[in-house]
């Protein structure tokens, strides 16, 4: 039974294919930063030097926040609702450790276990770049460590003979600085979903929309919030990250909505990132039907109406949940049979 009324049944697999079968579809989602996140590597804050706009052709460095740092903490979302429907325990699959490779998660956004199986990700997201420069982006805080007392003053130790030494002791070089992404960055990202089946759109869905904590460091920061614009159902991937950044960046400059150091208005970007990307679609060589501006608004009531009861959610879970294990059954099972066939 059909759990969309908003989208045709066209857009969707009956079941969820072996093979790619040549239909996409992608969630055009603007994550704004609301604290202060980590998007890092080896202690330094992720960035690359690319061309302002498609227009403007000045060079600016921008943050990046890499695909893993995206897709990470939303399939991790999904695991835990699996889990809390009773779909999937702890015991019989852990998060890079030993996967089940037959839950949605594991079929949905793929799984790799040495010799005993692999499952490539049916969920394609690529590098994030913020619409602003990475000076405007970031500040550096000085971080310390200060002991039980509130100070950064240890007591003094005690000597062999019961005595301490000082009574105060010494103070802490537990001090560190840190860049940190600012609140009201905005990283344009586009997630494709190839070949979804009706419960697999949206699972993700769901995944992106409930998704809260991204980055280094998620139990104390990286408060991010996931605005999704639209989805584009296509028989083909559309445009990158970096030229819908890009497009969005010469939007706002040709509108004078840019104006450091103060931080870029939310409904000047949500306007920018539509207008950029209605622009870009019509110059799009492939079969497309877009859900944006007043047309994805019927669908994203109905999607949040669904994932907003407990009914409508373990519908969704236990529809995905279905057709993956059904997926396992007739093609993962088949590829460990010929796995230990070869190794005899």
């Amino acid at each position: 039974m059909s759990l969309l009324k908003t989208v045709e049944a066209k857009f969707f697999q009956s079941e969820i294919p072996y093979k790619p079968m040549g239909k996409y579809v992608h969630f055009l989602t603007i994550r704004i930063t609301e604290s202060y996140p980590l998007f890092q590597t080896d202690s330094e804050l992720n960035k690359a030097r690319v061309r302002a706009g498609v227009k403007d052709k000045t060079t600016i460095s921008r943050l990046s926040m890499f695909k893993r740092k995206q897709s990470t903490p939303e399939r991790l979302v999904g695991r835990e609702l699996l889990r809390n429907y009773g779909l999937m325990t702890a015991e019989e699959c852990e998060y890079n450790v030993a996967f089940a490779m037959d839950n949605p998660d594991c079929i949905i956004y793929g799984f790799a276990i040495g010799d005993s199986g692999s499952e490539k990700s049916k969920v394609v997201v690529d590098t994030a770049f913020s619409i602003t420069s990475f000076d405007e982006s970031h500040e550096s805080f000085t971080l310390n460590a200060p002991y039980e007392n509130g100070t950064m003053a240890a007591k003094g130790e005690k000597k062999s003979d019961g005595k301490v030494d000082g009574e105060i002791g010494t103070v802490t070089a537990r001090i560190n600085q840190q860049d940190h992404i600012r609140p009201q960055v905005f990283f344009p990202s586009i997630v494709t979903l190839k070949d979804p089946t009706e419960a697999s759109f949206l699972y993700v869905f769901n995944n992106i929309l409930r998704t809260r904590h991204y980055g280094a460091q998620t139990t104390r920061t990286g408060r991010v919030r996931n605005e999704l614009i639209g989805v584009v159902f296509a028989d083909g991937e559309i445009t990158s990250n970096l030229r819908w950044t890009q497009a969005i960046y010469d939007q706002m400059k040709s509108n004078n909505t840019i104006n450091p150091p103060d931080p870029l208005d939310e409904d000047d970007v949500i306007t920018a990132a539509k207008n950029a990307i209605e622009a870009l679609m019509a110059d799009e060589f492939i079969v497309h039907r877009d859900f944006i501006g007043d047309a994805f608004v019927s669908l994203i009531n109905e999607v949040k109406t669904l994932t907003g009861s407990e009914k409508g959610i373990q519908a969704i879970l236990q529809k995905a949940d279905a057709e993956a294990k059904d997926y396992a059954k007739k093609h993962i099972s088949k590829k460990k049979t010929a796995a230990k066939a070869g190794k005899e």
